[in-house]
């Protein structure tokens, strides 16, 4: 049901786990800040200390052992390698850690798939300006070519950035993540989305110009995405809506990297629309990509994509009169009754809608070697260790991801679920759990126990790598 080399693995990110955030000579990043200002973050908590994989670094790979993965994706905090963003200030501590750790990956032959941003910038560049400031782009490609020099000889799969639309639309529309900025509406977002475009080409073809070739790797981007289907299959208007809305989220990433090396048109003619609407005289909201920068079409080698969820979509939801982004994309989610809810509110359990958005992939962007590098089912109150749903949970996922495979002929490369260990989850803290390994925060050890899921994937593992695959 799965080709012999596909990668089985588990996912986490460096500010959810690692901890460690003043030691051996860190810098701050926007996440530090974030958590320590008041009413930003469920129960005043933060990523401090997390699961102190800094210092317990040989805990997580014996989870990853016994859990028996061929890969494992993990992040580089950038302010601990390089404490003010830039390479004038290199924290050789910080290489020290990740080196260590990507080395003993491959001495017990698992992969390291390494995501160089996974939300946590440098404080010191936000300070001048973060994801909004066109400085930002050279700095990430400098930042991301010092990575592809240090440990580049041993990983073969990058992701330069994880979530674009999450670190534009929630840090710099909604405000309910780092940096926690609200204070310009449906125009912040886009800037940010197309500066982290920008970004991500040019550190593809610096990997491309000057790695590729010795080093033999991979490089793309993570782009998160839901299944989206018209609340009502017959009515035009849900189909455009739809239609909208996945130009609004999927496309804003997919579309210049995999089809056109430009935004959906359908994107830019709402944003201009709505321009117009309002009487905003500005140029476009929605950013140019400049002839004299590296081309963003075809800087992806494979398509990175965290699933979680599915919606039904309807026209609506907006902000009267003022720019924002919900305006410009006028759709509206709708939670379709049927599907039950796992811990957090908006997590639907639709594993069929993953295979439905595999085969639109598929469809939509030619083809591409697709990673799923991030899935999961969360857990909220009353700590359950064998957690039947979440087992039956991935069962049914990884079967969908098979018939897609077998069936549809979606070219799915590999499956890391989300997340290794119970983690920060952002501005849910601690109260949501993901892991495939409970993590007792109320314990000075932070000691790790498997879930009952973590038994059932890792037995779908095993019977894989086991050779029973074809």
């Amino acid at each position: 049901m799965f080709p012999r080399d596909f990668a089985w693995g588990a996912g986490t990110a460096a500010y959810q786990i690692e901890g460690g955030w003043q030691a051996d000579g860190k810098g701050q990043s926007i996440w530090d800040t974030f958590c320590h200002e008041k009413g930003r973050v469920f129960g005043e908590q933060n990523g401090d200390v997390a699961c102190n994989s800094y210092e317990l670094w040989e805990k997580d790979l014996e989870c990853i052992q016994q859990l028996g993965l061929t890969h494992y994706r993990l992040s580089l905090s950038w302010a601990r390698l390089l404490p003010d963003g830039t390479t004038q200030h290199v924290n050789q501590k910080g290489v020290q850690y990740y080196n260590k750790v990507i080395d003993d990956l491959l001495a017990c032959s698992v992969s390291p798939m390494v995501t160089l941003y996974h939300f946590d910038l440098p404080q010191a560049l936000q300070d001048q300006g973060g994801w909004k400031s066109s400085d930002i782009v050279t700095l990430f490609d400098s930042y991301a070519r010092f990575c592809f020099q240090a440990f580049g000889d041993r990983i073969k799969l990058w992701i330069t950035i994880n979530e674009p639309y999450v670190c534009a639309k929630l840090g710099h529309e909604d405000g309910v993540h780092a940096p926690g900025s609200k204070e310009e509406p449906g125009i912040a977002a886009y800037l940010v989305g197309h500066n982290m475009l920008r970004a991500h080409a040019m550190a593809w073809h610096s990997y491309d110009s000057f790695y590729r070739t010795k080093q033999k790797g991979a490089v793309s981007l993570a782009i998160n995405s839901d299944w989206l289907e018209p609340l009502s299959a017959d009515c035009t208007e849900d189909i455009a809506a739809t239609e909208r809305y996945l130009a609004f989220t999927l496309g804003w990433f997919a579309w210049p990297v995999f089809v056109t090396g430009d935004y959906p048109e359908i994107m830019r003619s709402a944003i201009d629309a709505q321009s117009k609407k309002l009487g905003y005289n500005g140029s476009s909201r929605l950013p140019s990509f400049s002839k004299d920068e590296p081309a963003i079409l075809g800087t992806a080698d494979f398509f990175a994509l965290n699933y979680y969820t599915s919606r039904k979509v309807k026209p609506g939801g907006g902000c009267g009169k003022m720019l924002c982004m919900k305006s410009d994309r006028d759709a509206e989610e709708v939670l379709d009754l049927s599907w039950p809810i796992c811990g957090l509110s908006w997590l639907a359990v639709v594993p069929h809608g993953l295979r439905k958005l595999l085969w639109y992939i598929k469809d939509t962007f030619n083809n591409p070697a697709v990673y799923i590098t991030e899935n999961g089912f969360s857990q909220v109150g009353p700590l359950q260790i064998e957690d039947v749903q979440r087992s039956e949970f991935y069962k049914d996922t990884i079967l969908e991801v098979a018939e897609a495979i077998q069936e549809d002929g979606v070219n799915v490369r590999g499956y890391f679920a989300w997340s290794l260990l119970d983690n920060f989850e952002w501005a849910d803290g601690f109260s949501a759990r993901f892991g495939l390994f409970h993590v007792d925060f109320a314990d000075a050890n932070l000691s790790r126990t498997m879930y009952q899921s973590g038994r059932e994937y890792a037995k779908i593992v095993l019977k894989y790598k086991c050779g029973q695959s074809r």
